[in-house]
């Protein structure tokens, strides 16, 4: 005898009862494309922290106790601010315990006025010779020391690259290094220049007529960079810190990722909740349907028993025919919110106020693998029970009933 094709009769079922096929797909889909949206959204943003800080290169950053927020808010969502302590700090964090390397920086944001060609932007000097957190992320290597009349960008404004000429308090700049993407405003949207550049650029700035004078503080810096031992807890240098030099407040890079998740979690726990609940709709609806499928099909269920088919193969066709429709509700879902995501990515970014940056192709490999595999175990574990009953049918019985 002919041996039969499950496949092939999985398949003529499932168009032969396109309409309700359709429903178990687009309930699939429904859940696929909630779960990928977040877990991918999840995803970017504690990649993006991760990345971010590590860009840093610091465990902790040092502001002035007054300015905690606005650091946060600038390093988390990019708002520009500018905040300022004296810089005798830096040589007395450098002489705390545990503390391995130090590097300041000093913030100042671009003027809404002709005298800059971006507005809202902020300027941050940095020591070129000690510093570990600009440098060592060039997109390519620069292989000279920066010039004052030089700078380096973050890769958020797309219409500047190397070689592009920038103005500045009335001052111009040539792009001479790009940053690697990170997904955070506050360095991918940041300009970074020299101590010396930045100082010069405020002086002169003052004695240019139709430009305004850039609010510059001499022998301030806005936040001092610390990497501490390998043996040392960060969290402990930070106490260190903060008890030995009175008015800073040290942010540990770690604490600020762990705010971060607690955050997203809060925030994204509803759209969890429903996920699981269009979850349990879809398993409800989809054991509902396959258990209608199989009283309406007795009849055929029993005369392929009757043709040679073993219990395992009606078993098989039920569950062929439930994998087919969960993985492809799992590549709709999965596409769907990957359109949604790519196409509304600027608008959660800026909704939200977090860092986003799209995953890698390897990390959206393992979420789309994810998604695709969930989506499958969802019709697979709803046709269970309807599967297990369509091969326990007698053929004589199944026929008789079927009629």
């Amino acid at each position: 005898m002919k041996k039969i094709n499950l496949n092939y009769i999985a398949r003529k079922n499932i168009r032969r009862k396109f309409f309700r096929s359709m429903a178990i797909v687009i309930a699939v889909t429904v859940v696929a494309a909630t779960l990928f949206s977040v877990t991918t959204v999840m995803d970017s943003v504690e990649t993006s922290i991760k990345k971010g800080t590590a860009r840093l290169g610091a465990d902790i950053m040092v502001v002035p106790q007054e300015a905690e927020a606005k650091a946060k808010t600038a390093l988390l969502a990019g708002e520009p601010s500018t905040f300022y302590m004296d810089r005798s700090i830096e040589e007395k964090v450098r002489k705390v315990e545990g503390v391995k390397s130090v590097a300041s920086q000093i913030f100042l944001q671009t003027a809404k006025y002709k005298c800059c060609d971006v507005s809202d932007m902020l300027l941050i000097g940095f020591d070129p010779e000690h510093d570990f957190t600009i440098m060592p992320w060039l997109s390519r290597e620069l292989s000279r020391p920066l010039g004052t009349g030089e700078i380096i960008m973050g890769r958020g404004l797309t219409a500047y690259d190397i070689g592009s000429k920038i103005t500045f308090y009335g001052k111009d700049f040539e792009v001479v290094g790009m940053l690697e993407e990170t997904g955070m405003k506050f360095i991918d949207n940041s300009v970074f220049m020299p101590f010396e550049a930045l100082e010069k650029l405020a002086e002169e700035s003052r004695h240019k007529k139709g430009v305004k004078a850039a609010d510059l503080p001499l022998n301030k810096v806005s936040t001092i960079l610390v990497q501490v031992e390998p043996e040392i807890s960060p969290a402990r240098v930070a106490i260190f810190i903060e008890h030995d030099i009175p008015g800073v407040k040290a942010i540990v890079s770690e604490e600020v990722i762990s705010s971060v998740r607690k955050q997203l979690f809060i925030l994204l726990r509803s759209i969890l909740s429903i996920s699981l609940i269009l979850w349990i709709m879809a398993l409800l609806l989809i054991g509902v349907v396959f258990s209608m499928i199989v009283n309406e099909r007795q009849r055929e269920i029993g005369l392929l028993r009757a043709m040679g088919a073993r219990k395992g193969n009606i078993f098989r066709l039920i569950m062929t025919e439930a994998s087919i429709l969960s993985i492809a509700g799992g590549i709709t879902g999965v596409a769907i919110g990957g359109a949604f995501l790519y196409a509304f990515k600027g608008f959660i970014r800026s909704s939200l106020n977090i860092p986003y940056l799209w995953p890698s192709a390897f990390e959206m490999s393992i979420l789309v693998l994810f998604c695709l595999f969930l989506s499958f175990i969802t019709g697979v574990a709803a046709a269970l029970y309807p599967a297990i009953k369509s091969m326990r049918m007698e053929p004589y019985e199944a026929i008789r009933r079927g009629e």
